[in-house]
C-alpha cells in the first residue's frame, strides 16, 4: 500500500460565498462554555454550534458526554445541508494569511500525513493529556470531519514561497476579521502544477513541527486506526482520514509569545523570606516599573506590590548539553519553582497556573494584587530554534513552554474524514 506523501490536498469543506464572517469562530480550546455561549448569542451560524456544542444544551451539561458530539454532528450535517458550508468537488491546498497589527503569517492549509505523525517525520515536543485527546477523537468521530486544524511550522522553502506569493496575487475567497481584530485571509490552491509543486517541495523535507495542535494531531492518528478497523479490506491508505488538517507557516514568520507563571502560595515562606531564597540563586534587582525580561536567562518577578528583575547568579544548562534544561521555562521551574516553592509536576499541581503573553504584565498583576495568587513571573519567549531543538532530540517541553498568536480560527475549512 503506497503511502500518502508528508502534506496532501484535501476535499475541503468551508463556509458558501458571503458566509464565512458569520461562520467564524476562535479555536475551541481558548473559550470556556459560558464565554462560549456569550460570543455565539445571536449568531446562529457560528462554527461554535459545533466546536463548542454544549451551548446549544442545557447549562451545566458535561462538555464531554454523547449529547455534546451528537448535537456537534447534528449542527455541522445541517450547515451542509442547507449549504452554509460546502465541500470541494476536488482536493486543493488553500494559502490562509493571519494578520494581528503589524504582524503577518502566510501559509498552507494541508492535509498532513498520520503516518509521517506516527513516525516522527512530523515531529512533536510535548505530552498530550488523555482526557482531551478522547475529547478530539469523539468530536471527529461524531462529526466525521477534522475541524480544528493543528499548527505546523516548517523551515524556510523558496519553491513553495514562490507558489503561495503567485496565489496570493489573486482575489481572495474571503477576508474576515476575528477574536482580537485578527484577520482571517484564504484562497484556494487548485493549479494541479501549484499543486505537484508543493507536495514534491514538501515530500523532500527531513521534518516539520507541530507548533500548537498536539491532541488534534494525536486524536486524527487515533480514528484513522478506527476508520481502519471499520472499514476493513475497503481501506486503501488514501482516504482523508490518512490526513489531519493542519495549518503550516514558514519558521520565520511565525511568533511565539511569552507564557508566564503565577503561584498561589510560597511555601509557607514569608514574601522577605522567600525573596532572600531568591538571592541566594539570582541577582535581584528592583525594576522601576514592569519588569519585561529583554533576554534569554531575565525573568520578572511580582511580589508585594513591586517588580524584581532576575538573572541567574548561578550556572544553568548550555542547549548543546541539554534543550530541555536549557530552556528559560525550565531553569525557572528548577530553581525556583521546583528549588524553593516545593512544585514539582506543573502538569498535575493546582498551586500554579499559567498566563499567556497576550494578556500583558497587568494581568500577572491583578492576579497577585487581587489576593487570587502570591506571586508571579514574567518570562522571555521560547524560540521556535529552541522548539526545533528539543523536538530534533525527541525530547518534550515542560507544559505551557509556548504560546503561539495570532490562533487559526475554526469553521473556515475542515477536512472529512471520507
Amino acid at each position: 500500500m503506497a503511502k500518502l506523501p508528508l502534506f496532501t490536498p484535501i476535499y475541503g469543506i468551508r463556509p458558501a460565498k458571503g458566509k464565512a464572517q458569520e461562520i467564524i469562530a476562535p479555536p475551541y480550546d481558548v473559550l470556556d462554555s459560558e464565554e462560549a455561549r456569550e460570543l455565539a448569542k445571536g449568531k446562529p451560524l457560528s462554527f461554535l454550534h459545533v466546536s463548542k456544542a454544549e451551548i446549544d444544551l442545557p447549562p451545566g451539561t458535561d462538555v464531554h458526554s454523547e449529547a455534546v458530539y451528537l448535537k456537534a454532528a447534528e449542527n455541522f450535517n445541517k450547515m451542509l445541508g442547507s449549504g452554509v458550508l460546502v465541500r470541494e468537488k476536488k482536493p486543493c491546498f488553500y494559502v490562509y494569511r493571519l494578520q494581528m497589527g503589524g504582524h503577518v503569517q502566510t501559509g498552507l492549509v494541508v492535509g498532513a500525513c498520520v503516518e509521517d505523525y506516527d513516525s516522527n517525520r512530523i515531529r512533536k515536543h510535548e505530552f498530550t493529556r488523555p482526557v482531551k485527546e478522547d475529547d478530539r477523537v469523539n468530536q471527529i468521530k461524531y462529526v466525521k470531519a477534522q475541524t480544528g486544524p493543528g499548527l505546523i511550522a516548517y523551515k524556510q522553502i523558496p519553491e513553495a514561497d514562490a507558489v503561495i506569493k503567485k496565489t496570493v496575487k489573486n482575489a481572495p475567497d474571503f477576508s474576515v476579521t476575528g477574536l482580537g481584530g485578527v484577520l482571517h485571509t484564504l484562497w484556494t490552491l487548485d493549479d494541479e502544477a501549484d499543486i505537484k509543486v508543493l507536495v514534491e517541495v514538501f515530500e523532500k523535507q527531513k521534518a516539520v513541527y507541530i507548533a500548537d495542535g498536539h491532541h488534534r494531531s494525536a486524536a486524527a492518528s487515533r480514528v484513522k486506526k478506527l476508520m481502519i478497523a471499520e472499514r476493513g479490506s475497503a481501506h486503501t491508505g488514501t482516504e482523508p482520514y490518512n490526513t489531519y488538517l493542519a495549518v503550516a507557516y514558514p519558521v520565520d514568520e511565525m511568533k511565539i509569545w511569552d507564557y508566564n507563571r503565577v503561584v498561589r502560595d510560597l511555601n509557607g515562606l514569608a514574601p522577605e523570606a522567600f525573596l532572600a531564597r531568591v538571592k541566594e540563586r539570582f541577582e535581584v534587582k528592583e525594576a522601576s516599573g514592569r519588569a519585561k525580561p529583554a533576554a534569554h536567562r531575565e525573568f520578572g518577578l511580582y511580589l508585594g506590590g513591586k517588580w524584581y528583575l532576575l538573572k541567574p547568579a548561578v550556572k544553568t544548562p548550555s542547549r548543546e548539553e541539554d534543550p530541555v534544561k536549557a530552556l528559560d521555562v525550565s531553569v525557572l521551574s528548577d530553581l525556583i519553582l521546583d528549588g524553593i516553592l516545593g512544585i514539582k509536576d506543573l502538569r498535575k499541581s493546582d498551586r500554579v497556573d499559567f498566563v499567556g503573553g497576550i494578556r500583558g504584565l497587568g494581568e500577572l498583576e491583578k492576579r497577585v494584587n487581587s489576593g487570587e495568587m502570591a506571586a508571579a513571573f514574567s518570562l522571555f519567549p521560547t524560540s521556535l530554534e529552541e522548539l526545533i531543538s528539543v523536538a530534533d532530540d525527541n525530547q518534550v517541553m515542560p507544559p505551557k513552554s509556548t504560546w503561539f498568536e495570532p490562533k487559526l480560527a475554526d469553521g473556515l475549512v475542515s477536512n472529512p474524514l471520507l
